[in-house]
């Protein structure tokens, strides 16, 4: 046996023809990430879904007053600053980020009474978590996985606020 000092092989074999420290030169595809274009896909409709929930809380925040125009206000600027960290992001993988607002906010503005509303602004939230959820694991850019990772932690927190307004008995 002919020894090298990274591979043992029979003196009639054939060096291997690539390498496993080439992986990280492999298409993110390849590796089970989303490509820049899906990435912007979903940064995009995650934009719009932001701007989107920007809008009615800071809205139904105008209308309601006390310490759920107060809760609405704090979930508006949370909103927004996730608009602003999507928007940057877009930028950075040099693309124009989204200018539309997500037909989510026509549809809460919509409805009768404040409390369905807010379960539907809440169930808006939810549907940005499980969306986060689903591409974190297939983001590999370290800076925008971070980011995300804090705005789903934002959601999740904006989703108990929202809950307990929904249900102040109920206490957390």
């Amino acid at each position: 046996m002919i020894k090298d000092s990274k591979v043992e092989r029979q003196p009639d074999a054939k060096p291997p023809s690539s390498s496993p420290c080439y992986l990280d030169d492999a298409d993110p595809a390849y590796q089970g990430y989303l490509v820049r274009d899906e990435v912007l896909e979903i940064l995009n409709e995650l934009l719009e879904a932001e701007r989107a929930g920007a809008k009615v809380a800071r809205t139904m925040a105008k209308a309601g007053g006390g310490p759920v125009g107060d809760a609405l206000a704090e979930l508006a600027v949370d909103e927004a600053r996730c608009c602003a960290m999507l928007a940057r992001h877009v930028k950075r993988l040099q693309a124009e980020p989204s200018q539309r607002t997500g037909g989510f906010k026509n549809k809460v503005l919509a409805l009768g009474s404040a409390d369905d509303r807010l379960r539907l602004l809440n169930r808006g939230q939810e549907w940005v978590v499980r969306k986060l959820k689903d591409a974190l694991p297939r983001i590999s850019d370290e800076s925008l996985h971070h980011d995300l990772v804090e705005m789903l932690e934002v959601h999740e927190n904006n989703i108990r606020r929202c809950d307990d307004l929904i249900h102040p008995s109920a206490g957390r």
